[in-house]
């Protein structure tokens, strides 16, 4: 069963309009997806959480460039929704440094520029939302680039295996395969970025939860241990000095 979640908010402010809107949130989500807004209008800010809370995501918010890069390093974001012109710095520096991390991006901002959007995209971001919206819009933006990056989906499949990320299991032609918790994130990086190089300081820190020093055995050894497992010798690219990228599935159902 599904619970219909009704929400109504018909308030105008600068650059936003809210109208009427009804969402259907299933229970039965393995994850709830937590969100990052970027915004320096407090006010727009809260009325963007409150839309996103009500449509069933967990959604906190930062007031400048500085708050909200401490956020992204403290927490584990699913999407953030940037905007460009924030005190402290602006978006486009935050995104310099969101890029490494893999974390997808939607601008929400009222430039709206050619120049910009072009901009905002080559640097990494999956969409560009001009002020003024409708809340539709946006909660419609949300949930495909969540749906690109199988965001919140609890069976994933790919290259043959099956992945349950509530149970934490992995299933190729009805045969369990065992990983430890590591390796078991590890793939699913991958698979939620695939063909995308993975940079290994940014794989290293999200994994480990710790900074990345510059050793790299513990990382090249988890990742030998994921191929051989998986028998993705070919699949799993090392991209030299750099990182990892997995390429992508020849048949994915």
């Amino acid at each position: 069963m599904a619970k219909k979640i009704t929400f109504c908010i018909q308030l105008r402010y600068k650059h936003l309009v809210y109208y009427k809107s009804s969402y259907m949130v299933k229970e039965e989500e393995a994850e709830v997806n937590r969100i990052l807004v970027v915004e320096d209008e407090a006010a727009i800010a809260e009325l963007i959480q409150l839309s996103l809370t009500g449509a069933g995501y967990a959604c906190e918010y930062a007031l400048d460039g500085r708050s909200g890069a401490d956020r992204i390093e403290e927490g584990d974001f699913d999407l953030i929704l940037l905007d460009i012109m924030l005190p402290e710095f602006d978006g486009f520096e935050l995104m310099e440094y969101i890029a490494p991390l893999h974390i997808p991006v939607i601008f929400v901002t009222a430039r709206d520029s050619v120049q910009d959007k072009v901009k905002g995209l080559r640097m990494g971001a999956d969409d560009y939302l001009v002020k003024p919206f409708e809340i539709d819009e946006l909660l419609a933006r949300v949930e495909s680039v969540l749906r690109r990056y199988h965001k919140g989906q609890r069976i994933l499949h790919f290259g043959g295996i099956t992945i349950d990320t509530e149970v934490r299991s992995v299933v190729r032609d009805g045969q369990a395969i065992d990983l430890t918790p590591k390796e078991f994130e590890l793939l699913l990086l991958f698979v939620r970025n695939p063909n995308t190089v993975l940079y290994r300081e940014a794989m290293f820190e999200k994994i480990w939860g710790e900074e990345y020093s510059g050793e790299t055995r513990t990382l090249d050894l988890h990742i030998q241990r994921l191929r051989r497992k998986l028998g993705w010798e070919k699949q799993i690219k090392t991209i030299y000095k750099i990182g990892y990228r997995l390429m992508p599935a020849e048949e994915q159902t």
